[in-house]
């Protein structure tokens, strides 16, 4: 899962930043207004955690060119403003959460999670597809009752698949997905081919159909056709 962080006080960005790289999410960190319009306007994101006082313009328009633009992303607005009406406001123009400053970077870490649990599987910790079964919280895989162990990548890539089932994900889309906005450098996609070949033979070795199917001059679906 993919995160932008929009906080001007560098510190406290890439103290969250680490913070949700640890628990295994793709983090990236903006200082201000313009830089994050411009990111959000190239990239997709699964969640945009954003303070509402930057030093070139305010959170609140973020949001709201976010819902404009009709991004799927989650948000959380962190602020130190504690009044209500700017609670309120916050919430009635399409963000998903808010936090007041000071907070416990754990306590960051759970409402994302708990925002992505809602937004991509129902409130649930866990998200199945035929056999096959992915437990949020442990990072756990399973086809039937067997395990399946996968390098932190082929988890990625996989929780993208179940999260986009019988969808025509890009190539570049899912690079960006599984590298973050790094990608742009590449010269191929040579790792997520690799990725996707490991991935479907140690779903398909432990007895799962295989679902992941190429789309040609577009990328790939997963899904039972």
């Amino acid at each position: 899962m993919k995160v932008l962080v929009v906080e001007d006080e560098m510190g406290l960005a890439e103290s969250i930043a680490a913070h949700l790289t640890k628990d295994g999410f793709i983090t990236e960190t903006v200082f201000n207004y313009e830089s994050a319009l411009e990111k959000i306007s190239l990239y997709t994101y699964d969640c945009v955690v954003v303070d509402i006082n930057l030093p070139d313009g305010i959170g609140f328009d973020i949001v709201e060119t976010l819902k404009k633009i009709k991004a799927s992303s989650g948000i959380i607005i962190i602020s130190a403003r504690h009044a209500l009406e700017d609670k309120i406001k916050s919430l009635d123009i399409g963000s998903d959460d808010y936090l007041t400053k000071p907070f416990h970077l754990s306590e960051l870490n759970a409402r994302v999670k708990s925002l992505l649990r809602r937004r991509h599987f129902g409130g649930s910790n866990e998200i199945s597809f035929q056999e096959i079964r992915v437990n949020y919280i442990s990072r756990k895989v399973f086809v039937g009752e067997t395990e399946v162990t996968l390098s932190k990548k082929e988890y990625d890539l996989l929780l993208y698949f179940m999260s986009n089932i019988e969808v025509a994900l890009t190539k570049p889309a899912m690079a960006e997905h599984l590298w973050g906005d790094n990608i742009d450098s590449a010269d191929s996609f040579d790792m997520l081919y690799s990725h996707i070949k490991n991935l479907r033979k140690k779903l398909t070795d432990k007895g799962s159909k295989d679902y992941i199917h190429s789309i040609y001059g577009i990328g790939y679906k997963f899904g039972k056709n």
